[in-house]
C-alpha cells in the first residue's frame, strides 16, 4: 500500500511539485513533495547499459556521469525543488560540469536556483539542518561567479544559526545525516567570509552530534540516539551505510574549508581517517556496501547511495593526501565499477534505498535524486585521480 500511495502522489506532482493544489485546494506537505519528487522504482527499467566501461579511464568516467546525469535531468526537471534530496544532485551537476567541461550542468543549477529559487532556501522550520543543505550549491556558484544576492539569504540563515543559544535538551544536528546538510555551508560561508564564527559554530555542533552518536570503537555513526541499543540479526549494532556516507561525506565537505592550522582540525581527520579504514574493510565482493553495515550477509541486495558517499569521501581523501592511494584507490575503483554495473540503457542509476532512517528493502529499478548526485559527486573525484592537476584541493573539488 506504501508503494501504491507513492506513486498516486508522484501522478499528481507529474508536472509539477505543487500540482496538487489544484485538485485538493491544499498544498501538498513538504514531505509528500519530498518523497513524491526525489525519485520512484520502476518496475521494469529495461536492460542494463552496455556502452559504458567500468575502469577509471576519465573519458569512461565523463561517459557513465554524462549518461546518468542527462537522464536524471529530463525525468526529474519539472519536479526539481529546494528539498534536502535534491541537494546533492545539484552538487553532483556542479561536479559533472567539474569533470567533463561541458557546462551546461553547472548552469542548470544556476538556472534553477536564479529563476525558481530565487537564491532561497526553505526557512519554515529553523534550525533543521535538511533545509540548509541547498546553500552548497548556492555558495560554490557564488564562488566560481560572485554576486552577493546569490548568498544573501544563506548568510542571513548562518547568522541566525550562529546566533541560536544550543537548547541542552536536544542536539542541533540528532541524526546523523545532519553532518552532511549543514556543517559544510557553515565552513563555505568562513571561507568566503574570513569570518571564523560560521567554523566554530560548525566545530561546536559536529562534536555535540559526534559525542552521542559516534561509536568510538566500530569509527561509525548510530542514525540517531533510538538506535543506540538496536541490532541486527547476529546482535551487532545497527549502522546504516546511507547514514555513515552521509557523515563521511560531509567530513570531506568540512576539510575542503577547513584551514590547516584550525585547532580541532586533526580531529576531523582521525575520525574522517578512522572511518574510512572501517568502511573499506567492509566492501562486499562486487565493490558495494548493504545497507546494515555489520550484518551484510542478512540483506540481499547491494545499494547505490550509501556505496556513491562513501567512494566520494574515500576519493577525495585520496585526492587530498589524507588517504593512502596504494591503500584506498583498488576500494573507490571496486567500488565504481560496482556502481557502473547499475546504470540501465537509458541513464537511469537504480538500486538506490528510497528516503529512510534504517536499512530497507529496494528494487534494482530504485532511483532516487540523492544517490545520484552522490554517484556524479564520486565521478568527479575518481575522474581527478587521471588527472592530478585538476585537484583543487579547498576550492573546487567536489
Amino acid at each position: 500500500m506504501r508503494r501504491l500511495s507513492i506513486c498516486v502522489v508522484l501522478t499528481c506532482l507529474s508536472a509539477s511539485p505543487f500540482a496538487l493544489a489544484q485538485t485538493t485546494q491544499t498544498p501538498p506537505s513538504p514531505a509528500q513533495v519530498e518523497r513524491a519528487a526525489a525519485g520512484d522504482t520502476a518496475e521494469n527499467p529495461g536492460p542494463l547499459a552496455t556502452d559504458l566501461r567500468t575502469d577509471l579511464k576519465p573519458a569512461d568516467i565523463e561517459k557513465a556521469m554524462r549518461k546518468v546525469a542527462d537522464w536524471q535531468i529530463a525525468t526529474a526537471e519539472q519536479r526539481f525543488n529546494q528539498q534536502w534530496t535534491f541537494a546533492p544532485l545539484y552538487d553532483g551537476l556542479i561536479a559533472t560540469t567539474q569533470a567533463t567541461g561541458d557546462p551546461k550542468y553547472a548552469a542548470k543549477v544556476e538556472q534553477l536556483a536564479s529563476d525558481r529559487f530565487h537564491w532561497k532556501l526553505i526557512d519554515v522550520r529553523f534550525p533543521h539542518a535538511d533545509d540548509e543543505a541547498l546553500g552548497q550549491a548556492y555558495l560554490d556558484l557564488y564562488r566560481a561567479h560572485p554576486d552577493p544576492e546569490k548568498m544573501a539569504a544563506v548568510k542571513d540563515i548562518m547568522d541566525r544559526l550562529v546566533a541560536r543559544a544550543d537548547d541542552p535538551n536536544k542536539p542541533l544536528w540528532w541524526w546523523c545525516d545532519a553532518l552532511f546538510m549543514a556543517p559544510s555551508v557553515l565552513a563555505r560561508m568562513s571561507a568566503i567570509t574570513g569570518d571564523p564564527k560560521y567554523l566554530n559554530t560548525m566545530d561546536r555542533e559536529w562534536w555535540i552530534t559526534s559525542n552521542l552518536l559516534y561509536n568510538q570503537s566500530e569509527h561509525l555513526y548510530w542514525r540517531d540516539a533510538t538506535y543506540l541499543k538496536k541490532t541486527e540479526k547476529n546482535g551487532k549494532p545497527l549502522f546504516w551505510a546511507r547514514g555513515n556516507g552521509w557523515v563521511l561525506a560531509g567530513l570531506a565537505g568540512v576539510l575542503r574549508f577547513m584551514p590547516a592550522d584550525y585547532p580541532d582540525r586533526a580531529k576531523y581527520v582521525t575520525q574522517f581517517q578512522d572511518m574510512a579504514k572501517k568502511i573499506a574493510s567492509l566492501q562486499q565482493p562486487d565493490g558495494l556496501w548493504k545497507t546494515g553495515l555489520l550484518d551484510q550477509q542478512d540483506y540481499d541486495m547491494s545499494e547505490i547511495s550509501g556505496t556513491a558517499f562513501f567512494t566520494y569521501g574515500m576519493a577525495w581523501g585520496i585526492n587530498n593526501g589524507l588517504l593512502n592511494k596504494a591503500e584506498y584507490q583498488p576500494v573507490v575503483a571496486r567500488a565504481w565499477s560496482g556502481m557502473v554495473r547499475h546504470i540501465y540503457a537509458d541513464g537511469r542509476l537504480g538500486s538506490i534505498q528510497p528516503i529512510g532512517a534504517a536499512p530497507d528493502k529496494f528494487s534494482p529499478g530504485s532511483s532516487y535524486v540523492y544517490g545520484v548526485g552522490g554517484f556524479l559527486m564520486a565521478g568527479n573525484q575518481l575522474h581527478q585521480l587521471g588527472h592530478p592537476d585538476k585537484t583543487a584541493k579547498g576550492k573546487s573539488a567536489k
